[in-house]
């Protein structure tokens, strides 16, 4: 059970702070697509990927001290900020973990959009379908999105280059 808390505490020792609870849902995702060890299971859901045990798990570091959870006001919604706490670091070096290096995809991933997070994640959702196929569905699935072919290109090239391959 602690592995798991244990392998979110290193990602955020890495990203150091995470903005958004949707981006830090699709960032957790592609790197599991990437085959980094996260074992939190999603389901496909209104902003693509989408787990309740990440939320859960997220939910317990902030309650043990280890995450800390800041809410900043917008003018129409709420921004939440994650960062680790020295306790959460303190915490961390007590396991011994096999986790792949994800200090250069973790960089990669924050520079992005969570909007364009959601893309990729979608279509790393579908990537059991041929090319043209994962195309349609994202069109279907986020119609009002309205992503565009340029940006649909850019997704599958930054998927290639996380991945080192073509998922299609």
């Amino acid at each position: 059970m602690l592995d798991n808390h244990a392998k979110l505490l290193q990602f955020f020792s890495v990203a150091n702070q995470v903005t958004g609870r949707k981006k830090l849902q699709k960032m957790i995702y592609i790197l599991q697509q990437c085959k980094v060890p996260f074992e939190e299971k999603y389901e496909f859901h209104f902003y693509g990927p989408y787990s309740e045990e990440l939320t859960l798990r997220i939910e317990e570091l902030c309650n043990l001290g280890f995450v800390q959870e800041q809410k900043e006001e917008k003018s129409s919604y709420h921004q939440y900020h994650y960062t680790i706490t020295d306790k959460g670091k303190s915490f961390l070096t007590q396991f011994q973990m096999d986790l792949p290096d994800i200090g250069k995809m973790i960089p990669l991933l924050q520079e992005k959009s969570s909007r364009f997070l959601e893309l990729v994640s979608t279509m790393f959702f579908f990537c059991q379908s041929s090319k043209e196929e994962i195309i349609e569905k994202v069109h279907t699935v986020k119609p009002k999105q309205k992503y565009t072919d340029e940006e649909i290109t850019e997704a599958f090239q930054f998927m290639d280059e996380l991945t080192n391959k073509s998922c299609y």
